[in-house]
């Protein structure tokens, strides 16, 4: 259960991100508010998952899946680098995650 959690603060993390680059440095009124809820959204569900899942472990997972989830959204929406090496390296974070899931606590 804390781990779906967890994975959902990530999803949040996610849309916090993206939302940043539409709020225009926070001068758009529903883009703002649409990042700054979700930022709630994700810190409260981390703070939440953190009870049942090591802190270190949590976050580590948490900035991970937040990492992997903008950086394919960069590519998608606003049209990032495609290059293999990228691609590569942000399959390495998802090793981590997967890995620190695995062998957690």
């Amino acid at each position: 259960m804390y781990w779906i959690i967890l994975f959902v603060a990530g999803l949040f993390e996610v849309a916090w991100a993206i939302g940043l680059k539409y709020t225009e440095g926070f001068s758009k009124l529903i883009p703002s508010i649409f990042t700054i809820v979700s930022m709630i959204i994700s810190m409260g569900l981390l703070a939440y998952a953190v009870k049942h899942i090591p802190v270190g472990t949590a976050y580590a997972v948490w900035t991970g899946i937040g990492a992997v989830g903008t950086a394919i959204l960069g590519i998608i929406l606003f049209n990032e680098s495609k290059e293999f090496v990228r691609i590569f390296f942000i399959f390495l974070i998802v090793v981590g995650i997967v890995g620190l899931k695995i062998f957690s606590d």
